[in-house]
């Protein structure tokens, strides 16, 4: 019988979270291999981008060791001689007695737990005595269980899920990111229950036929700017429920609308000249100028941005001639669907309408005086857009749009947030790679540690123009795993810095090669929160569009290296 070949192209991609069980699996198992170490911490002072002084905990990279058990013999005859000085102890802040009481219990009994309590941490031993307390027989491996919690057996890593989605605050990943989309998602149910949006695309389309190819330019530019200038990258979620039907009504598909808002904002923000969360961390830890090199930056930015839009322009010509290649032509059904309707039905374009866009307008002017202006980060803008969804639904209700009622303005609500619920479970599961790797805590014990400091390492004594281009490489690879801004730079910052030095260039570059490779990474890898939120708004699995993204990955990747070169060969300060 003759075989039958198999049909590679009818192959179904992996759904996002089969490919972050797997990655989580893959980061468990290299627990095993990799010994678990930490660093001491500092905190440093920086003049922020207004001039203003501003306090960040960062790691001291001399400071690292693998986790090992404490020296139990050595530790008690230290502690032994130390209770007996009153004056040493006051200055440590430990209390005598309750120190007596842990010697008391004896040798074989004393553990660190204990010594915590006593406020002789770790970190306060290993300053005092440095390394010989540690029994150095074995490295010790920080890895999670099969299956536990913090109450019952310890964390196991079958429960990343959970630990994922509870971790962090209001603030940030996973908690606040996953209540802002669900948030967000309820918002815009109402607003696209009212039929404002679809009315107002059809209208504008209408109006404006043969300017299609303007659009997608203008839009990458406007985007880009956002993240050069406040870091945007939260704050696109919201803001591509409007752009993706908009750019699939103009004839492209939900990469190109994806591209032109979440990917747009991360090229500005790679390439930024003064973003607070970036470039102005990152110079202040490494003890370099804030906001000095800006003329170079400036011209890098309208460089890789305008470079970057016309990559974009050309992919997005090709699907608008033949919608049929595009890797999401299924899944933009549920879009054209809507657009169509609208289209059929020609509905107008009513007062109600109008007023329910220039709301929403208004709103969107709030939230980005509040980002630029006020500091309003994620809770602020939950609340934003949820002021922005209530509006809108009444004044639906108030001029009959669609025979709305109040009833209807929590339906949509509801499902709004339920079409986004799997996109916030992203979030939680995907910030649980961390958490199995040992999170990102560089005073706790983990493999993540241990890789920061070993690929620092190989840096010593490498040429310059391969130094700076390694560091490049790092801070793009170590970013697929921490993704956040300021945290990236507080972990590594501390380590390129000092490197730069003995690789012979300057401070700037080290900043340069974290800020791009922090920036476009962002675009890709299915850890970042924000990125997720974006592709659950469009409807795209993280395998189709990483499909699209590992080519822009590569172009990002030559422009980044380019612009390493040439601040090396300029001798940039």
């Amino acid at each position: 019988m003759a075989k039958t070949k198999r049909d590679l192209t009818k192959m179904k991609t992996p759904h996002t979270y089969v490919i972050i069980f797997v990655v989580v699996v893959f980061a468990w198992l290299l627990t095993f291999l990799v010994p678990a170490g930490k660093f001491s911490t500092e905190d440093v002072e920086y003049q922020d981008a207004n001039g203003d002084t501003k306090t960040r905990t960062v790691l001291k990279q001399e400071t690292f060791r693998y986790d090992y058990n404490l020296d139990k013999e050595f530790v008690y005859d230290q502690l032994t001689d130390l209770v007996q000085q009153p004056a040493e102890l006051a200055e440590l802040g430990v209390d005598q007695e309750a120190l007596e009481a842990v010697l008391d219990e004896g040798e074989k009994k004393l553990d660190q737990a204990q010594l915590d309590e006593v406020n002789l941490t770790d970190d306060t031993l290993y300053d005092m005595y440095g390394d010989k307390i540690y029994d150095k027989s074995e490295k010790l491996h920080k890895t999670a269980k099969v299956w536990g919690t913090d109450d019952f057996g310890g964390f196991g890593f079958l429960n990343f899920i959970f630990e994922g989605l509870v971790s962090g605050d209001k603030y940030g990943s996973a908690v606040g990111i996953a209540a802002l989309i669900l948030v967000v998602g309820g918002a815009f149910g109402i607003i696209m229950r009212t039929g404002a949006i679809d009315a107002g695309i059809y209208a504008f389309i209408s109006k404006t036929k043969g300017l299609e190819r303007l659009a997608i330019p203008l839009l990458f530019f406007a985007f880009s700017f956002g993240g050069a200038t406040f870091g945007m990258a939260e704050e696109v979620i919201p803001f591509s429920m409007v752009m993706v039907p908009f750019v699939i009504a103009l004839g492209y598909d939900s990469i190109v609308a994806v591209t032109v808002t979440y990917v747009a904002s991360q090229v500005g923000n790679a390439a930024s000249w003064m973003s607070p969360f970036s470039v102005a961390v990152a110079q202040g830890i490494a003890g370099v100028p804030v906001l000095s090199g800006a003329g170079f930056r400036l011209i890098m930015w309208f460089v890789i941005t305008g470079l970057s839009a016309a990559y974009l322009s050309i992919y997005a010509e090709r699907i608008r001639k033949n919608p049929l290649k595009s890797e999401v032509y299924e899944s933009d059904d549920y879009f054209r669907h809507h657009i169509q309707k609208t289209a059929e039905e020609k509905k107008p374009f009513l007062l109600g309408h109008k007023l329910i866009l220039l709301e929403m307008l208004a709103v969107l002017i709030w939230i980005v005086w509040g980002v630029t202006q006020k500091g309003y980060y994620i809770p602020e803008i939950a609340s934003q857009f949820f002021v922005m969804g209530l509006a809108a639904g009444i004044l639906a209700v108030i001029f009959k749009l669609d025979d709305m009622g109040i009833n209807d303005i929590a339906k949509s609500f509801q499902s709004g947030a339920a079409e986004l619920a799997g996109t916030a479970i992203v979030v939680g599961m995907a910030k649980g790679i961390l958490l199995v790797l040992g999170g990102s805590e560089p005073t706790m014990p983990s493999a993540l540690n241990t890789i920061l400091h070993s690929i620092g390492g190989l840096l010593n004594g490498v040429p310059a123009m391969i130094g700076a281009w390694v560091m490049y490489i790092f801070q793009s690879l170590f970013n697929l795993v921490v993704t956040s801004n300021s945290g990236q730079a507080a972990l590594t910052m501390p380590i390129m810095a000092p490197l730069a030095d003995l690789v012979g260039v300057s401070r700037q570059i080290a900043v340069l090669a974290y800020q791009l490779g922090a920036g476009f990474v962002d675009a890709f890898t299915p850890v970042s929160a924000s990125l997720i939120g974006v592709l659950g708004v469009a409807r795209i699995e993280w395998a189709k569009w990483a499909k699209f993204q590992i080519k822009m990955q590569g172009f990002f990747f030559v422009l980044g290296s380019i612009f390493i070169f040439i601040a090396i060969a300029i001798g940039l300060q």
